[in-house]
């Protein structure tokens, strides 16, 4: 096998990883808002059983006092299996990360880097996996819960500068030269102001976990006489993420040339972030619907994800450029 082909099937499994995680994070975010955590209240297996139950009878009597959580709780199928199901996807996200590292072993005899790199996703995800454990230990607890997700946020960007080293060989043959230098400057901004506003946005959902615990018969729609005001930074501060990202999306489309292979990552950050202020505007003024607090997460994860990988790409666009005398990258002749 040569090196083209083994850099190919490594990307291949990388990405099919990669967006595994992210349908990961969407059931995650779906078994929080739905309140399906405990639906499987012990692990690895549920209620004993490596098949989980169906109804009540196939449970034992004194399932109540048995399990933590269910002390005045109903048997719930419906949240048993959706549990059931996040931790089928932990699983096959296991198998394909170790996928990932064996196709990077054939890296150990050039850039080794990318092999200790998948290697530490590896890692990071059997860690992932005990601290998923010890989650439902705590009965979840909601600094369990976020760091579970903070968690899923390394993953996610150790995969993403993973395979955009993997290619860096070909990025760097990309022609940047009209994008003006501070570019990068504004992308590590962004980075930082999306990390900040999913900060608050967890904290914001360990309040409404509290509030629920506190009173499981509040009204969603009554949650936001509750929140601190936190909520009102948090969603005031998303019309400076707009306007940045926007900005960001528009130089990218006016500097690069039509066919550019970065203009569609242009597109999919200005989509991404208009579509997650919709869906903050909608938990809002809708009273939270649960539907739309999985997606609203799973949004603020892509757009982390695109402004990550923008700025990676840039990094190796320019590792061989020099600034010119208007400000703007260098290009190199195409390969």
């Amino acid at each position: 096998m040569n090196d083209c082909q083994s850099s190919q099937r490594f990307l291949r499994i990388g990405l099919v990883t990669l967006a595994a995680v992210y349908f990961l994070i969407l059931v995650g975010g779906i078994v929080r808002a739905s309140g399906s955590g405990m639906g499987c209240p012990d692990w690895p297996t549920c209620f004993g059983r490596l098949i989980p139950p169906t109804e009540e009878s196939q449970l034992p009597p004194d399932y109540h006092q048995k399990y933590i959580g269910y002390g005045d709780t109903q048997f719930n199928p419906l949240k048993t299996w959706t549990e059931y199901v996040n931790r089928l996807v932990g699983v096959t996200i296991g198998i394909l990360v170790l996928a990932t590292l064996i196709r990077a072993i054939p890296y150990l005899k050039g850039d080794r880097a990318i092999f200790y790199l998948a290697l530490t996703v590896f890692l990071l995800v059997g860690f992932q996996g005990w601290l998923g454990a010890r989650v439902v230990a705590s009965d979840l607890r909601p600094p369990m819960i976020t760091a579970h997700m903070v968690v899923a946020f390394l993953i996610v960007g150790l995969l993403i500068h993973t395979l955009t080293r993997a290619q860096r060989q070909r990025l760097r043959g990309l022609d940047i030269s009209a994008l003006p230098a501070r570019l990068r400057l504004v992308l590590a901004v962004a980075l930082a102001m999306t990390l900040l506003q999913i900060a608050m946005g967890t904290q914001i959902r360990e309040v409404v976990d509290g509030i629920t615990n506190a009173n499981a018969a509040l009204a969603r729609s009554l949650w936001r006489n509750h929140l601190p005001l936190i909520f009102y930074v948090h969603r005031s501060f998303s019309a400076v993420i707009l306007l940045t990202n926007l900005w960001l999306a528009w130089t990218l489309l006016r500097r690069l040339g039509p066919g550019h292979p970065l203009r569609g990552f242009a597109y999919a950050l200005g989509g991404l972030v208009v579509a997650a202020i919709a869906s903050g505007v909608s938990l809002d003024r809708l009273g939270f619907p649960a539907l739309v607090q999985p997606i609203h997460l799973l949004l603020a994860n892509l757009i982390f994800g695109v402004q990550f990988f923008l700025f990676s790409a840039l990094r190796y666009a320019g590792e061989a450029r020099a600034p010119s005398t208007d400000g703007s990258f260098a290009g190199l002749p195409s390969r």
